[in-house]
Parts: structure tokens; sequence; C-alpha cells
């Protein structure tokens, strides 16, 4: 699959209640794949949680965006802490991670090496809830937007900052 040199920023439906984007990082695959399942690197851009690496391996998720970036201001009705209890589906090391998440479906993300940089495609499914589609999709952008700048060492802008812009723009593009 040849792949655009910058893909999109903003995700899209690809199905009714499947969300799907997509960046392009400095690799090699194994450093993204490292982001990916390491706790210690992914609390830095999505959420804290050891993984044990097999099939079928419960885990819990434990989001604190406030601690992502400096700065920017949590919106009302969101807490400091959330937790949601996962589980593996599927494990392809490096290449592939799907996750049982909790109520709102699977999420899947695919590494695919291009050169000397890795796209890092996820897709989100079985969300059904058109606001909690929004608030997801201006989720996964605003962290992958922090993944980015943390694997080119660059500071990333503030996560609810972020969230909060993007929010009404998938609003619109997704039709919420």
């Amino acid at each position: 699959m040849k792949v655009p040199a910058s893909p999109d920023p903003y995700g899209a439906l690809i199905e009714p209640a499947t969300f799907k984007i997509q960046r392009l990082l400095p690799g090699p695959i194994e450093r993204i794949w490292a982001y990916l399942t390491e706790s210690e690197l992914r609390r830095k851009w999505l959420a804290a949680g050891e993984m044990q690496m097999s099939v079928g391996a419960p885990f819990e998720f434990v989001w604190r965006n406030d601690e992502l970036t400096g700065g920017g201001r949590r919106p009302p009705g969101h807490s400091e802490e959330h937790r949601l209890q996962s589980r593996i589906a599927e494990l392809d090391p490096p290449r592939k991670l799907a996750i049982e998440w909790g109520s709102t479906g699977g999420v899947t993300f695919e590494l695919e090496p291009e050169g000397d940089q890795v796209l890092l495609t996820i897709t989100h499914r079985r969300v059904t809830d058109r606001t909690t589609l929004t608030n997801v999709s201006a989720g996964w952008h605003a962290h992958l937007d922090v993944l980015v700048a943390r694997a080119t060492g660059q500071e990333p802008e503030p996560f609810w900052d972020e969230w909060t812009r993007l929010r009404p723009e998938y609003e619109r593009r997704l039709g919420a």
C-alpha cells in the first residue's frame, strides 16, 4: 500500500460507527510499538496501564490527561482520572495490537514501515452514540498530536485546549 507523504490529520468515519485516523511517525517500527505497549511511554501521550503481551490478557487503562502536557484547562464534566477495563484481542508484534475497549467497542493499532517512518493507523469500532463518537474522535486526534510531538522531540500543545478546539470541528465533519 502506498501511503501519502502526510496523511490527513483529521480522522474520518469509514463505517457509521467506525472511526479511523492515521499519523506518520519517525521510526523504527519497534520504537513506535513501544509507545503503544509500554506503560511508561504510553502514559506520555495516551494512558498508563501495564499490559501482559498475550491475547486474552486483561489490563486497565488509566487516563490522566491533565498530566500529558503543560497548561490547558480541563473542560467541565471531565474527571481528573478515567479508568477503563480492557483486554488484548489480537497481537502481532510489532505490527498490530487490537484491544477490547470497555463499552465503546474495539480499538486496533496498526503499524506499517514507510522508509524511515512508520504509519500508525488507529481504528475505533462500535461507537454508536454520536456525542461519544465526537468526543472520541477529537480525543484520538489530540492524543496523536501529543504522540507526534513526543516522538519528534517537540513540546506538545496543551491537550485539553486541543481537544476543545477539535471537538466542534469533528461535530461538523462527522455530522453529529
